[in-house]
Formats: structure tokens, sequence, C-alpha cells
């Protein structure tokens, strides 16, 4: 999706912050992938919303490749930026950072994964709906 660069920080904008708790974790004490799936989802949800004014729903998911572990305390932090915008449909570029719990500098972050997700505008009946021009 981007470039790799030497000092990569997170593009697009914050859209979803929240702390990793303990019944958010799987057997062994992880943050399972399903879960941060569900939150970038929701994020993603939330970024075409806004765009669509009203409902939308995710269609599709394009690529994610889980570069570090997400533990109990984490901050994670998710970015969305709008890629493309369709007769009905938005691709978000979704992008999770985290700050470890205890993290020693309060600045640093590391990047989780990235996907790109496609969602369609919906009208009140559930059926798929132009995206208002901008």
């Amino acid at each position: 999706m981007h470039d790799l660069d030497d000092i990569p920080t997170p593009q697009g904008e914050l859209t979803l912050k929240l702390v990793t708790r303990r019944q958010d974790t799987n057997l062994y004490g992880d943050i399972p992938g399903g879960w941060l799936i569900a939150q970038m989802d929701q994020a993603a949800e939330l970024a075409a919303g806004r765009l669509a004014s009203g409902r939308t729903a995710t269609v599709a998911t394009e690529g994610m490749d889980f570069l570090c572990p997400v533990r109990v305390g984490a901050m994670v932090n998710i970015f969305t930026r709008i890629s493309e915008v369709g007769r009905s449909s938005i691709k978000v570029d979704v992008e999770v950072w985290i700050r470890p719990p205890h993290e020693r500098n309060p600045e640093e972050r590391y990047k989780v994964t990235e996907a790109r997700f496609v969602m369609v505008a919906l009208d009140d009946n559930g059926r798929i709906r132009p995206v208002p021009e901008a």
C-alpha cells in the first residue's frame, strides 16, 4: 500500500484508539488477529460512513500481514485514509500502530498491520446506494 521508508509514521487520520484488555486475549494471553481485524473493520466503517453520510458495509479486505504481536495493556491506534471513491464503494486504507504497555519512550510507536477495506454505502433497507457527491 505504501512505499517503505526509514522512519515510518502513521498515514491518515486517527479514527479509533483503545487499550487492549485481559478479556480480549486468547488462551496464551495474546491479542488474537481476529480481534484486531474487528477493530480495523469498525474504524473503516466509521471513516466510510462519514464520507457516505450513513450506513456502510464491508465487502472485501485487501492484504494483511502482522508485523509484531499485541499484548494486554497496549494502546492501539487505528488510522484511516480514504484512498478511492467509486459510485457506491469506498476504499479505506487502515493502519494499526501500538504503544506497548510500560514503554519507556511515550512517543515510540510500532506498526502492527495495514489493510485496505472496501466498503459500500447502504440505504435504510440495506441495499447498495450511491455515495453522495463531495
